[in-house]
């Protein structure tokens, strides 16, 4: 089965007025309900306008060929911190954090390039035997014929191991990597794991303060090939603001993080929900390259970007103004379905399984790519060596945003 429906829709997507389409409500991505509303705007409106969310009004772009064109003009869509940012929630007033990917060319350009190397084939193929080593740790530490959450014993752990390594960051303390991460991309309210902008703001200046302490290190010895070293050193870095570390520093951790532990999360689900897909992998192992992108795109575990018009545009048929918010949500293009065949259903031997858009176009495409798809690759060979099936036992809890598209948890079994 695909995820297609899982979740009845908040109001029914077919009998709701266009206007008040609003995809970015948290409630709908909490219950996985926003399928049918993404399907509506590309065939009805897609290039669509919402005049009032709980994040002020937005257009959303929502067909493969037209995020395509956004995402590739940054003359006219900007990325810029000081503009809003990347994300459908504004960067307010108070926490401004510029960051690479919040930038336009060429700034980006040099900040990103002193960064890239630790993603390099060579470093990878050098990571390759330390991944696959944690993997076995972790995956032989499973319990059998038990419950248990494999979002935190195996999704969180292998991605924060990871994390710290990039990073050089204290092991023992790793786990501050993932709080820091869903910190900085949670939505502030009543009952969630911050209620206020203020303390959000208050968890970020320890994340910085202890980031500031391993700067200071780094800086005074010479150039290593960690993160942080290569910021400290990096010429178009250097001299960055505290603000401006913040944003680097967050930017890498959630890239690093939630993105690659939603995948591995959503692979499980996937192979669970689609068993027919699962035998065809453990008959053919040589199809986990495939599988990869493929999970990948159906995930999509950033579901949006988003910029912000420089001028006024007549996009589509329809004229954004100057200042408009612009939403290119990924997650609806990775189902656009004059672009990719059947794309609601979850095919590992797709004829082009990188067709997609998980990971952005352009000088923002994701940097840490490759090195998303080599952990997933590890975890299935090493998951196909050992187990027969891993049984989710009840429907996962997903992130309340329409940003990180997530899970919460994921309780599974692996059969004694």
């Amino acid at each position: 089965m695909a995820d297609g429906n899982a979740g009845a829709p908040i109001e029914d997507a077919t009998s709701i007025a266009l206007e008040d389409i609003d995809v970015s409500n948290p409630a709908l991505w909490a219950a996985d309900s926003h399928w049918p509303y993404f399907a509506r705007l590309r065939k009805e409106a897609p290039v669509h306008y919402c005049k009032a969310s709980m994040f002020g009004p937005y257009w959303s772009i929502t067909k493969y060929n037209d995020i395509m064109a956004v995402d590739t003009n940054h003359q006219v869509f900007s990325s810029e911190a000081a503009l809003g940012g990347i994300a459908i929630i504004d960067q307010g007033a108070e926490l401004r954090l510029p960051m690479f990917i919040a930038m336009d060319p060429p700034k980006h350009d040099a900040q990103r390039k002193v960064v890239s190397p630790i993603v390099s084939p060579m470093n990878l193929a050098t990571m390759e035997p330390l991944i696959r080593g944690r993997v076995q740790q972790i995956l032989d530490g499973l319990p059998r014929g038990e419950t248990f959450d494999w979002v935190d014993r195996v999704s969180i752990e292998l991605t924060t191991q990871m994390l710290a390594t990039l990073f050089d960051f204290p092991f023992e303390d790793r786990r501050k990597l993932t709080y820091w991460s869903d910190i900085a991309t949670t939505i502030p309210a009543p009952g969630m794991l911050v209620e206020t902008e203020e303390e959000k703001l208050s968890i970020l200046m320890e994340c910085l303060g202890y980031f500031m302490r391993l700067w200071n290190e780094r800086v005074n010895a010479p150039p290593r090939g960690d993160l942080i070293s290569m910021l400290a050193h990096g010429e178009s870095t250097r001299n960055m603001s505290p603000e401006e570390y913040l944003g680097n520093l967050i930017l890498l951790i959630v890239g690093g993080n939630d993105t690659t532990r939603n995948s591995i999360s959503g692979s499980v689900l996937a192979m669970h929900q689609n068993p027919g897909e699962f035998a065809k992998l453990k008959a053919n192992p040589d199809l986990i390259p495939s599988m990869v992108s493929e999970t990948i795109r159906w995930q999509t575990p950033l579901a949006h970007m988003r910029r912000t018009a420089l001028e006024d545009f007549e996009f589509s048929g329809q004229t954004i103004k100057k200042g408009d918010k612009v939403i290119m949500w990924y997650v609806s293009g990775n189902r656009d379905e004059t672009v990719i065949e059947r794309p609601d259903e979850y095919i590992i031997d797709r004829e082009r399984p990188r067709q997609h858009m998980s990971f952005g176009f352009g000088i923002h495409r994701c940097v840490g790519n490759r090195l998303a798809e080599l952990q997933l690759k590890i975890i299935w060979e090493e998951i196909l060596a050992r187990f027969d099936r891993i049984e989710v036992m009840v429907e996962p809890e997903r992130v309340p945003s329409p940003f990180v598209k997530g899970y919460l948890n994921l309780t599974v079994r692996i059969p004694a």
